[in-house]
């Protein structure tokens, strides 16, 4: 079946080529010119697929709008791409820390953003499809895959959907190294060629978050980061 996307642009120019070329792409549009035909059109049967929204919008801003969807029951999984003219590194931290799970800086080109939508449609399926998964135990912490929800010593942790990918990408492949670069291409499904220290901030406000199961996330200076194979083990 085609994706359904709710495009939120409040820009009626942009909006029409917009939605002329994910048509060409094959996708079902439906469109929203605010923050609250946005809020009502992700809530409307059959929920869409995926989320453009546009960041400057004439009455919620496209952050609170992101807010609210997560908040949301029904529409905290759909995966959300923001569209800004904004490219200050701020401006995509609080994007990602609210949910977003990409970010794309106008002007872009068509090709590009047809690729991020598909990469995060991709990545949208196979978590669906592993959504069954159950709990994992590893030392104090605890994921539950199908609530997500994650714990420390019992304490819940209230991360964001990035910061539960970020954290499973790590422990899936404890014991080895992951570079920043692999990071930002499986977890933020960016080009290696971005700006890295997106990683840093994120590994250092997951490790806080994380309390004693912080210390699982190691650093390896120079490279990247590795999740302990041995809950048990001592850092190097």
């Amino acid at each position: 079946m085609k994706a359904l996307i709710l495009m939120v642009e409040d820009e009626a120019d942009l909006a029409a080529t917009l939605e002329y070329n994910l048509k060409q792409e094959g996708f079902l549009v439906r469109p929203a010119r605010n923050g609250q035909d946005a809020l009502l059109g992700a809530a409307q049967s059959p929920l869409p697929d995926l989320v453009l929204l546009d960041l400057m919008l004439p009455d919620l801003s496209g952050t609170e709008v992101c807010r609210r969807l997560r908040q949301s029951e029904a529409t905290r999984d759909i995966p959300i791409i923001m569209l800004t003219a904004m490219a200050d590194e701020v401006d995509r931290i609080v994007g990602f820390e609210l949910g977003a799970d990409d970010y794309v800086t106008k002007p872009y080109s068509k090709r590009e953003l047809m690729l991020r939508i598909t990469a995060v449609l991709r990545r949208s399926e196979t978590r669906s499809k592993k959504k069954a998964g159950g709990c994992i135990q590893f030392g104090v912490l605890k994921f539950d895959l199908d609530a997500p929800s994650v714990t420390v010593a019992e304490q819940p942790i209230e991360l964001t959907a990035l910061e539960f990918r970020l954290i499973l990408e790590l422990f899936n492949a404890r014991g080895r190294v992951q570079t920043r670069d692999h990071l930002l291409e499986t977890v933020w499904g960016h080009s290696p060629s971005m700006e890295t220290r997106t990683v840093d901030t994120h590994v250092k406000r997951l490790r806080q978050k994380l309390l004693s199961a912080g210390a699982y996330i190691e650093t390896v200076r120079g490279v990247g980061y590795r999740f302990r194979r041995e809950a048990a083990e001592s850092n190097p």
